[in-house]
């Protein structure tokens, strides 16, 4: 069940037009999602309540290391996509292996694009071109204390 959810560019775009042909809004966040904590879970969920599908964008192995440096990612991409799969109020997963998500927010067309709010509509990749199409760009509250770096920086202090 959760292996369905996970789907290349090409059927994200046919899911996204299936959706949109029912009226659905589709709401697109990405990110690395690597070991997965509460901050992550209560993101997804405020993401989704924006929209009536939600596509997330999970970066290859390889983008993660060049974002977050060559011991990341922790959890490989295959077992991050089944995990974020996995959650009822994601809807679909699609890698991207590219520098920003760009190219597959322009390929997916959300009508909501969504980040959390360390970001500012000015600094989301992809934001013009939502607000072009006349969609929205949203930003939702962060849990504080909850982050990836922080979690393996106390592991590793602990071991």
């Amino acid at each position: 069940m959760t292996e369905s959810k996970i789907l290349t560019r090409q059927q994200a775009i046919q899911q996204a037009n299936a959706w949109r042909a029912e009226g659905k809004q589709i709401v697109f966040t990405n990110g690395c999602f690597d070991i997965v904590h509460l901050g992550h879970i209560d993101y997804l969920e405020k993401a989704r309540q924006l929209g009536d599908r939600l596509i997330l964008g999970l970066n290859t192995d390889a983008s993660v290391s060049c974002i977050k440096g060559p011991l990341r990612p922790v959890v490989n991409e295959y077992a991050r996509a089944r995990l974020m799969a996995a959650l009822e109020f994601v809807d679909a997963v699609t890698l991207f292996g590219e520098p920003t998500p760009l190219e597959l927010i322009e390929a997916v067309q959300p009508d909501v694009l969504v980040k959390g709010d360390d970001y500012t509509v000015a600094t989301i990749v992809g934001a013009d071109f939502v607000l072009a199409r006349g969609g929205r760009v949203e930003t939702v509250a962060l849990v504080p204390g909850y982050s990836t770096t922080k979690l393996i920086e106390r592991i590793k202090a602990g071991y």
